[in-house]
C-alpha cells in the first residue's frame, strides 16, 4: 500500500513538472498556434492565471484577428472568474469598446456589470460604487432588452437598490436616536420623496411625525405655530397612509397635545 502510494505521488509530481516544463518552454517559444492551443487548454480546465499569461501574448501578437479577439476577451473573464473583479470590468469594458462587432459583447457586457457588482461595498460604506453597478446593469438591459439574462439583472438592481435605500433608512433612524430632530424631518422627507414605496415608508412617516413634534415642542416661540401645524399635517398623511397603524394610538396623543398647544398659541397671537 505505502509503495503504491509513494508511485501515486511520483506520477502527480512528475506530472506537474512536466507540464511545467511544457508551459515554461511554450511562453518562450514563437509558436503562437500552440501558446493559444495551450491557453485554451488552460482556461477549459481553470487554470486561469497560466492561461490568461498566455493570451496576453496571442493578443500581442493577433489584437485584430479572431485569435486575438477570443484571447483579449478570455483575459476579462479569467480576471472575472479569478474574482479580481477590478481587473475583469477593465478587460471586459476595453473588449466591449474594441471588438463592438463581437458575438461575445453581450456576454462581455453582463459580466462587465457583475464585476461593479461585486465591488458593491455594504451597507454602511458609501453606496458610489452601488450606483454604478446599477448603472451598469440598466445599460445592459437598455442595449440587450431581449437577453435571457435581463431577469438576472433586474434581480440584481432590485437587491441593489434596496442596498441604498436601507442605507438612507438607516440615516434617518439614526437622527431620530441622537435627538437630532431638524435632520430627521429633513431626512425622512427626502427619504419619503425618493423612495415613496419603500417597506420602510410606515417606520419613517411615523418618524417624521414624531420629530416633527419634538422639533416643534422644542422650537423658540416665533417658531411653534408654524411647526405645529406642519405637524398636525403630517399626522394627517399618515393616518390617510396607515389608518391601521400600530403608531396610531401615540400619534393621536401628540396630535391632540399639537392641537391644543396651537389653540393657546394663536389666542396669544390674537390678544396681541
Amino acid at each position: 500500500m505505502k509503495l503504491l502510494k509513494s508511485l501515486f505521488y511520483s506520477l502527480i509530481i512528475a506530472s506537474t513538472l512536466l507540464s511545467c516544463s511544457e508551459y515554461n518552454k511554450v511562453m518562450k517559444s514563437e509558436d503562437y498556434a500552440k501558446k493559444f492551443e495551450l491557453a485554451n487548454s488552460y482556461f477549459d480546465a481553470g487554470k486561469y492565471a497560466q492561461a490568461m499569461a498566455l493570451y496576453e501574448q496571442v493578443y500581442q501578437r493577433f489584437p485584430k484577428q479572431s485569435e486575438g479577439e477570443l484571447a483579449y476577451f478570455r483575459l476579462g473573464k479569467g480576471y472575472y472568474l479569478s474574482n479580481d473583479y477590478y481587473m475583469g470590468g477593465y478587460f471586459l469594458g476595453q473588449f466591449v469598446s474594441r471588438f463592438p462587432f463581437s458575438t461575445k459583447v453581450e456576454e462581455a457586457t453582463f459580466l462587465s456589470a457583475l464585476c461593479s457588482v461585486k465591488q458593491s461595498p455594504s451597507k454602511s460604506l458609501d453606496q458610489t460604487d452601488t450606483e454604478i453597478a446599477i448603472n451598469n446593469l440598466q445599460q445592459f438591459v437598455d442595449r440587450f432588452p431581449e437577453s435571457e439574462l435581463v431577469d438576472s439583472c433586474n434581480r440584481i438592481m432590485d437587491r441593489l437598490q434596496l442596498k441604498i435605500e436601507t442605507k438612507s433608512y438607516d440615516a434617518v433612524k439614526l437622527y431620530s436616536k441622537t435627538m437630532n430632530y431638524r435632520a430627521a424631518v429633513t431626512s425622512s422627507e427626502i427619504f419619503l420623496s425618493n423612495y415613496p414605496t419603500s417597506k420602510y415608508k410606515e417606520e419613517c412617516e411615523y418618524i417624521l411625525v414624531n420629530n416633527s413634534y419634538l422639533l416643534a415642542k422644542n422650537s423658540v416661540d416665533s417658531k411653534k405655530i408654524e411647526r405645529i401645524v406642519q405637524t398636525i399635517e403630517r399626522y394627517r398623511t399618515f393616518v390617510a397612509d396607515f389608518p391601521s397603524s400600530k403608531y396610531i394610538k401615540s400619534l393621536n396623543s401628540i396630535k391632540d397635545e399639537m392641537e391644543k398647544q396651537l389653540i393657546k398659541l394663536e389666542n396669544l397671537e390674537a390678544e396681541k
